[in-house]
């Protein structure tokens, strides 16, 4: 498939199945959620009391802090496993449910847990490793009198290098909930196997679908908060707005990487789609 298909077909199969999409991430979010509003509702109505208990309870606001987290990762793996599984279903003429979706996502969680937090290392170690790089390339250039043009030219390769890497496992999540691995680290060289010299077509693909899911509507959305004035009782829904929006829209990259992932499948590998939709109905 071309990028203009993945693409149609994406948001073709999020419309499709967009009440499925929206009831699973209320099922999963509705009661984080409504734990969240009452503690931010008793701070918001005391905060000089919500700042003193902070202060006598250190330990306790850190590790109240590590669960919050910890409940959000659990949520957004959830979340992506049971996408992924609709949007399967749905391109392999199967019949979507939300009862497969949250069996099925929760049956993949440790693997994905594993994959997102090597992942997570992995951009870290990067990050600190191509800011290393260019602070070393400026300071050679500013040796030699070109410190503009060797900091430009870092900056340049490390952004290359940071997007080829990432390009290379984006498809981990997938790999993980639709194939059956031995470990789950073994994810990441499937992934960069699929994506190999295709890398271009998986940035454009995320890209594109960032510029409609993410750049865009937030630009919609600060300019009609400008516009009615920073000041204005319509704010905090407007805020409230943005992150409805996000929940709404999130589906729609997991709708595309999972199409990219069956494309090169098919086409690397002559893939039988039959043989997965029978894989993925024993699950």
């Amino acid at each position: 498939m071309q990028l203009g298909e993945i693409l149609d077909g994406s948001f073709s199969i999020y419309r499709r199945h967009f009440g499925l999409f929206m009831r699973l991430s209320l099922v999963l979010i509705c009661a984080p959620a409504i734990v969240g509003v009452y503690f931010a509702t008793r701070a918001i109505s005391n905060p000089v009391g919500a700042a003193n208990w902070v202060q006598d309870h250190v330990a306790a606001t850190i590790g109240f802090g590590l669960l919050v987290l910890f409940v959000w990762i659990m949520i957004s793996l959830l979340l992506k496993a049971g996408t992924i599984r609709i949007i399967s279903d749905s391109y392999l003429g199967n019949e979507p449910s939300l009862g497969a979706a949250l069996q099925f996502g929760t049956s993949r969680i440790i693997p994905l847990l594993l994959v997102a937090i090597c992942k997570t290392l992995l951009i870290f170690v990067l990050y600190i490793g191509i800011a290393i790089v260019v602070a070393v390339l400026g300071f050679i250039g500013r040796l030699l009198g070109m410190g503009g043009l060797f900091l430009f030219l870092g900056v340049i390769g490390g952004i290359w290098l940071f997007a080829y890497v990432l390009c290379g496992y984006s498809l981990t999540s997938m790999v993980v909930v639709l194939e059956d691995l031995v470990s789950a680290f073994d994810a990441f060289g499937r992934s960069a196997d699929l994506t190999r010299d295709s890398r271009l077509k998986v940035f454009f693909t995320w890209l594109v679908i960032v510029i409609f899911t993410n750049i865009l509507p937030s630009i919609v959305v600060f300019g009609v908060g400008e516009v009615l004035g920073r000041e204005s009782p319509v704010q905090p829904f407007l805020s409230l707005g943005t992150i409805v929006l996000g929940v709404a829209l999130a589906p729609i990259l997991p709708c595309a990487l999972t199409l990219l992932y069956y494309d090169l499948r098919v086409r690397r590998e002559a893939f039988d789609l039959e043989i997965l939709s029978e894989q993925l109905g024993t699950r």
